[in-house]
């Protein structure tokens, strides 16, 4: 690779760069696995919800009723989504800028993408062990889903991990550590319940539903295990395209800027 000063990751050969961006990502996903307050809720709350309401309170009710039994399972899948990215970019970021560590990763030789995407990893990571234990808990809540529909739903919501990464990072580029974590909660509680995947919503609200990456994420996941949706597909990976794109082009200005 050409040497340019200016670029630390420039100086290294790919398998150094490689091997950067891969310890990063490693050391971010041990960091938030070995803090309970984060790994806890996250990866828990929502298979032990469905569990809750889906087995143990309904369990009777929804063996009767498959829609509402795939409509459950389903929600849940979608909540399980939004959690890391939200919190994990939006609250550790603006925290390790109050505390100068941004400024410091920017002064040390290593790629200067790494810390970003390694934070991207840790949210994909925390999705996919969420997916694995909604899919463990699946057959107790009397659905009947194949494993091709299984996985597809898995790899459609960790994929859809992105956009919400995108929703934590604009947030946590803009605010100080002692707000972020009110600012997401302003967009994270409002967005379960607007969204229409956990509460349907009544007809002449349901236009609120499409401002909501959530709603979108939820029919491609939906249209994933061939379950009745709404909406163009393309339509619905424009708009969570359009949120990861644009609110990662702002808050990377942002970083480069004033750190």
């Amino acid at each position: 690779m050409t040497a340019n000063p200016e670029d630390p990751g420039a100086t290294m050969s790919t398998r150094r760069l490689l091997h950067a961006y891969l310890t990063e990502a490693k050391y971010e996903c041990l960091r938030l696995l070995r803090s309970p307050a984060f790994a806890g809720p996250f990866l828990g709350l929502p298979v032990l919800l469905y569990l809750l309401f889906g087995v143990l309170l309904f369990g009777d009710a929804l063996g009767k009723d498959p829609k509402a039994a795939l409509f459950l399972f389903m929600g849940f899948a979608t909540f399980g989504v939004m959690g890391p990215g939200m919190f994990g970019f939006g609250i550790t970021i603006a925290t390790e800028r109050e505390r100068g560590l941004f400024a410091l990763k920017r002064a040390l030789p290593m790629p200067p993408a790494a810390a970003l995407l390694a934070k991207l990893a840790m949210s994909i990571l925390f999705v996919a062990i969420i997916m694995v234990t909604m899919v463990a808990a699946e057959p107790l809540g009397h659905l009947k889903l194949t494993a091709a529909q299984l996985a597809g739903m898995s790899a459609v919501n960790i994929l859809g991990a992105a956009p919400f990464g995108a929703i934590g990072l604009f947030i946590g580029t803009w605010a100080s550590a002692k707000a972020a974590p009110a600012l997401v909660n302003l967009l994270y509680l409002p967005m379960i319940y607007l969204s229409g995947f956990l509460i349907p919503m009544p007809k002449s609200l349901e236009w609120i539903e499409r401002l909501s990456p959530a709603f979108h994420l939820h029919q491609l996941a939906l249209r994933a295990i061939g379950a009745p949706n709404v909406g163009l597909p393309l339509a619905h990976v424009a708009v969570l395209a359009a949120v990861t794109v644009v609110l990662t082009a702002l808050a990377v200005r942002r970083l480069a800027r004033v750190g």
